[in-house]
């Protein structure tokens, strides 16, 4: 594979170019935004980069799609962020429209890409572009179980004072307040992650897990662009290198764990065709419960923007 773009030249965007040029396993990026100077003055930046940083991967900006033609990969990072006053369903309904016509115009000028969704609510964004593509659910996918562990294992290594390359830990479920942490899949170097840290401390973490977007927000007054660039680029590097790494990552469910036509993020194998397999955990009682809970919540956004697609006809 040769070619990946990403759509939208914000901060997330941005960091996901950068961070795949750095990876220098592509031939080209292409940045794309509909502020075609914006994507065009990042992607120059970054090319600039590369005599420094010492990676070939040549990055061009631009506000055309035909740019893009060819494209083996497109991370789709256009949208909106929930401003003060903006219900849920106002951001669904702008971000949707964004999405798809992100969709359309990509296939367009590529034939067969792996499309990698990034632009929230994460969940019915995937839906979304799945269901405009038409494309095998196993290309069609979206990133946030890969951020929502990062921020888990980032706030573990703290709590021990460990390093966070020693931390695994598995995260099922939509993205955010009913996403799954599940401590019994989490070791430290192989450890149980239960042997190392009191529960009420490790309860502590996991509510700090669910609410990571947004205590960023309150922060910085506007979302995270560093973490998430880098889990998507981490997707992009497993699927052109075929590493068959296994990640959480939000797909169509069709009986897996019980749910069906409900896009969740599950632990895959992440390879050159995309979804390669899905990894089936075998989940106690609570744990199903909770992620039965977390579909259901995704479900009924998927049915705001169905109603609204209903509308439009």
């Amino acid at each position: 594979m040769s070619k990946v773009t990403v759509v939208g030249a914000g901060n997330v965007g941005a960091t996901v170019a950068n961070v795949l040029a750095h990876k220098d396993i592509v031939r080209e990026v292409v940045l794309l935004d509909i502020k075609g100077d914006l994507a065009k003055g990042k992607a120059l930046d970054s090319w600039q980069q590369a005599p420094i940083d010492y990676y070939s991967t040549r990055l061009t900006g631009s506000d055309d799609y035909k740019d893009t033609a060819g494209s083996d990969i497109v991370v789709i990072t256009a949208g909106i962020p929930r401003k003060p006053g903006m219900s849920r369903d106002d951001l669904i309904g702008i971000n949707a429209g964004i999405v798809s016509s992100v969709t359309k115009s990509i296939l367009k000028h590529s034939k067969n890409p792996i499309i990698i969704l990034v632009s929230n609510p994460l969940d019915v964004m995937t839906y979304a572009a799945h269901s405009i593509s038409k494309l095998p659910a196993t290309r069609v996918f979206g990133m946030a179980g890969i951020l929502d562990t990062a921020r888990y294992r980032a706030f573990l290594a703290t709590a021990l004072d460990v390093s966070p390359k020693d931390i695994q830990a598995v995260l099922m479920g939509g993205h955010g307040d009913t996403m799954v942490p599940l401590p019994r899949y989490t070791t430290v170097a192989g450890i149980p992650v239960t042997e190392m840290i009191t529960s009420k401390k490790l309860k502590a973490i996991v509510d700090r897990t669910k609410k990571g977007g947004g205590e960023l927000v309150k922060l910085m007054g506007t979302s995270a662009w560093y973490a998430p660039g880098a889990a998507a680029a981490q997707m992009v590097a497993s699927i052109v290198r075929d590493e068959r790494r296994i990640f959480p990552c939000c797909i169509k469910l069709n009986g897996q764990y019980g749910i069906r036509n409900t896009y969740l993020g599950v632990p895959v194998v992440l390879g050159k065709n995309g979804i390669e397999k899905v990894i089936k955990l075998d989940l106690n009682k609570s744990e199903i419960k909770l992620l039965k809970n977390s579909a259901s919540h995704v479900k009924a956004v998927m049915k705001v923007y169905d109603k609204m697609k209903t509308k439009k006809k």
